[in-house]
């Protein structure tokens, strides 16, 4: 009789998580468990600010797979994704197809526009080791340039952020960190660069406690952050962006040399284009993390629907949550191949912090509030925790961030 087949869509944080949970849960005859991802790395999706800003190298973000998970019980392709084929438990690659017996499907976000007018051609988006790096040579482009090139412009000088979310608030603290740098370098008067930061929310960081979120607000405006809250972009041209007041009718146009959107992602839309019943692209789980149409199709992270009973919106699209996802995913599958029951996924909230840059951040760890460097190393503290989850002691000797605090 043949082994199971498991196959695993995705290298983020839930897929990584869970080949590497599943390779300690089940023995070597249990099942084929087979990873699939375009990339050889996996790399860490809440350090890409870092890269992108120019803080760290962008290499410090991303570990070869075949580094991480045992070879020898975890099979890997690289390829990409084409359509799920859930009569015939077949995913098409670009490169064949493979079957299944169980299906993971990890394959985490994309970044939503929301149909903002010339955003995808103008503007950067924060979403992979590739984007982040893109993100750093350009800003670099633009201040080595600035003294070089006859036609260059002050407004090349000014960075536009879409967004106040983490995200947004975490990719200006490294900027804040890395523009003295910058100046410095290319013998450019600091006052000349303009960061502006435009947000539909009244405020900053709206899943935060108002109190953490305005001392964010407070320190990065003392770094010469601008804020346009209860703004909103509506359009990006090579030239910057178009900007509108809350109810108001004017448009006001900031030129900039950069902008970089951080207002939003949405899952990944290979599920919904297979056929899958999805909740604004997300796939609905059961509590145990199953697609309800097929008792062999499970989804975790950013393109699962997995919320607490009842709730009408999904758990935010966090590492933390993925990570935990995972864990009680392969533990399921475990119960799934011997016959026993499920166990219900329960998300258990250990606590959300923001960097604003290296020796700043604010957040709540285990119903403690922490600001300035206290919770910059704490967040430094639970950067390394997943690497030692992931890959032990050796992957945060080689990865981490202990040797920055």
């Amino acid at each position: 009789m043949s082994k199971p087949k498991i196959v695993i869509l995705g290298a983020g944080y839930g897929g990584m998580m869970t080949a590497v949970r599943l390779e300690k849960e089940l023995k070597a005859e249990d099942a084929d468990i087979t990873l699939v991802n375009k990339h050889n790395y996996h790399y860490q999706t809440t350090w890409l600010h870092e890269a992108a800003a120019g803080t760290i190298h962008h290499d410090r973000t991303r570990m070869l797979i075949k580094n991480v998970i045992n070879t020898k019980r975890v099979k890997f392709v690289q390829d990409t994704v084409g359509s799920i084929d859930r009569e015939n438990k077949k995913v098409a690659l670009k490169n064949g197809e493979i079957e299944y017996d169980y299906l993971i499907v990890a394959l985490g976000f994309e970044s939503n526009t929301f149909g903002i007018k010339g955003l995808a051609e103008n503007a950067f988006a924060i979403r992979s080791v590739n984007t982040a790096r893109k993100i750093r040579e350009h800003i670099e482009y633009k201040f080595a340039s600035y003294n070089n090139d006859p036609d260059a412009k002050d407004s090349d000088l000014t960075i536009v952020v879409g967004g106040a979310g983490l995200s947004g608030i975490e990719f200006l603290g490294e900027l804040v960190d890395r523009i003295p740098d910058l100046c410095k370098e290319y013998d450019i008067d600091p006052n000349k660069v303009k960061i502006v930061d435009v947000e539909g929310m009244p405020f900053v960081l709206p899943p935060f406690d108002r109190e953490l979120a305005k001392y964010a607000q407070n320190y990065l405006e003392s770094k010469g952050v601008t804020f346009k809250l209860s703004t909103f972009i509506k359009e990006a041209t090579p030239e910057g962006v178009k900007v509108q007041k809350k109810d108001s009718e004017e448009l006001e146009e900031i030129q900039a040399g950069t902008v970089v959107w951080t207002g939003g992602v949405k899952a990944n839309h290979i599920p919904a284009d297979s056929g899958f019943e999805t909740n604004r692209g997300k796939i609905q789980v059961t509590e145990d993390l199953r697609y309800p149409e097929d008792d062999h199709i499970f989804a975790v992270g950013d393109v699962a629907w997995s919320s607490p009973k009842d709730a009408e919106r999904p758990y935010p699209p966090t590492a933390q949550i993925a990570i935990q996802e995972a864990e009680n995913l392969a533990k399921n599958i475990k119960h799934i191949l011997h016959g026993e029951k499920t166990e219900a996924f329960v998300y258990k909230p250990k606590g959300t912090v923001a960097s604003l840059g290296e020796k700043q951040a604010i957040g709540v760890v285990f119903d403690h509030k922490l600001t300035g460097k206290p919770a910059a190393a704490m967040k430094k503290v639970i950067d390394d925790r997943y690497l030692l989850m992931l890959g032990g002691v050796p992957l945060v000797l080689k990865k981490g961030k202990l040797n920055l605090l």
